[in-house]
């Protein structure tokens, strides 16, 4: 569904990105992974149009969308679920949800797929007329995924979708995900959280200093032994 290839980006004088190449295929979990600073959230942004790479291309469904801006790459079919979730605070629930389907190809379903989206997140039907600022950190993430999914997306990235998050909560983030994809969405999870990225992920690459530097399968990867010492713990 989406390839890179060589893809180059900095800020300034700073390498953020180096020749970076991968593929994502349809319908499954592509992981990112890497320590922190080794280039994921720009590689995110690269694709998603937020910022323009000096080198390199990005094809989405066979068709070369390098450079182009972010409002065009969401109304072709790419979400994005963003680092820190990024609500409007002031906002209800479901005013929030709702700015995701304000996109051309979010508008004419917008209505079932704000009950699929309650569906899915029983606890956010409950609390549709409550400010997204005084939810807990494990609701505004699922406000967060399901602003995405009110705009039709083809493709998810998820960035660090468990950030700041308790370890019960993240399970939930993480079950999520894998029951997006079982549903027939193709899913790109960037994240630090190494190990339980890798056991969802078909396909899976480790980023250092804006490279990849190792890609293979999610198990193959949490078996390698460079893998498990530098990101595991041994």
């Amino acid at each position: 569904m989406l390839d890179v290839t060589d893809l180059a980006l900095a800020y300034g004088d700073m390498q953020a990105l180096d020749g970076v190449t991968l593929s994502v295929p349809e319908h499954q979990i592509t992981a990112i992974v890497g320590a922190n600073g080794a280039g994921k959230t720009s590689l995110i942004r690269a694709i998603a149009g937020i910022h323009r790479p000096k080198r390199g291309a990005i094809r989405f469904r066979g068709q070369d969308i390098t450079g182009w801006p972010s409002h065009r790459t969401v109304n072709l079919g790419i979400g994005q679920v963003a680092e820190g979730r990024q609500l409007f605070p002031s906002l209800t629930v479901r005013e929030n949800l709702s700015l995701g389907a304000a996109i051309p190809r979010g508008r004419k379903l917008a209505s079932a797929t704000l009950e699929r989206v309650f569906t899915l997140f029983p606890r956010l039907k409950e609390r549709e007329r409550q400010s997204a600022g005084t939810l807990s950190g494990g609701e505004q993430q699922m406000v967060a995924i399901g602003r995405c999914l009110m705009g039709q997306p083809e493709l998810i990235l998820f960035d660090e979708p468990s950030l700041g998050l308790a370890p019960t909560v993240v399970q939930d983030v993480f079950r999520i995900i894998r029951e997006l994809a079982a549903d027939g969405m193709t899913i790109v999870l960037v994240e630090q959280n190494v190990r339980a990225s890798l056991a969802i992920a078909a396909t899976a690459y480790v980023l250092e200093t804006g490279r990849v530097v190792l890609s293979g399968t999610g198990a193959e990867l949490l078996e390698d032994e460079r893998v498990r010492q530098a990101y595991l713990g041994g």
